[in-house]
């Protein structure tokens, strides 16, 4: 579907935190005006500021297309850390509806393969929205590709001026242009938002040194760093994204969405699923 580079700061992330805890450890407060932490007798998160990457496939449940309950779920999970005073951004894959790859396959052109792939991502996007304004979360829509009457332009700023109010920002629509992944247009917008960890949120519970579906001897891998999993080949997501991600610090953190609370827990620094980090801590 959409693939690509950027670089970045050591210290990676909201003004002011510390590399530290760009390193997976210390805690960060919560952002200006937020209501999370210990005063109130909420856990104090982690992180301020995150990126949340969703495949379109979970959106889906088991079939094709949305399933409104499964949506409404993670909703409820997003809800849960914008409580906590957690600045949330959000991509979306589209593989539910269209996979640009698979398309090209078909004899599809694959720019305009890629182009209604992004298309499919702004349809889960608005789906995203209305669910969470449904719990009570205030949330824009920014796309790649103008389309002033159902979303904002994706503009850096106005973004994060959104994250800073306590919005939930769901950028959509990919980076705008073809042969680049979902995946790398979140690693990307965490790098240009100055998110403090990338969470990559998928059907499964971590990364694996094979794929558990095939082999019956998968061993689950609880931490990993960018270069091993990048020279061994582990496809958790493609080699751009993870490079992106590498050259800007910003940690990864691979979780299994369908465990309830697993957002909450992530943010909470819980060491859940496989964390992929920079430096050896």
């Amino acid at each position: 579907m959409e693939r690509s580079g950027t670089e970045g700061h050591p210290t990676h992330g909201v003004r002011g935190r510390t590399a530290e805890a760009a390193a997976g450890g210390g805690t960060d407060a919560a952002p200006g005006g937020a209501t999370g932490g210990a005063g109130n007798g909420l856990p104090r998160p982690r992180y301020r500021r995150v990126m949340l990457k969703l495949s379109g496939e979970m959106l889906a449940g088991g079939g094709y297309g949305i399933d409104p309950e499964v949506v409404d779920s993670i909703a409820r999970q997003v809800r849960e850390v914008v409580d906590l005073g957690v600045q949330v951004a959000i991509v979306v894959g589209g593989g539910n509806i269209w996979r640009g790859v698979q398309g090209s396959a078909k004899g599809i052109d694959r720019a305009t393969s890629d182009y209604m792939g992004m298309l499919a991502t702004v349809i889960n996007a608005l789906a995203l929205q209305d669910a969470l304004e449904k719990h009570g979360v205030d949330t824009r829509v920014q796309t790649a590709i103008e389309m002033k009457e159902i979303a904002e332009p994706y503009i850096r700023r106005r973004a994060i001026r959104h994250l800073e109010k306590g919005r939930v920002v769901i950028f959509a629509a990919g980076t705008g242009n073809p042969y680049f992944s979902t995946d790398t247009t979140a690693a990307l917008r965490a790098a240009e938002i100055e998110a403090e960890i990338f969470f990559k949120a998928t059907k499964e519970d971590g990364v694996y040194d094979a794929d558990p579906r095939l082999d019956p001897n998968a061993r689950k891998i609880d931490e990993i760093d960018y270069m091993e999993m990048l020279n061994r080949g582990l496809r958790v997501m493609d080699s751009t994204a993870t490079s992106l991600c590498m050259e800007n610090n910003i940690p990864i953190r691979v979780f299994d969405l369908s465990v309830p609370g697993n957002i909450r827990r992530a943010v909470l620094g819980e060491n859940i699923g496989t964390y992929v980090r920079g430096d050896p801590r």
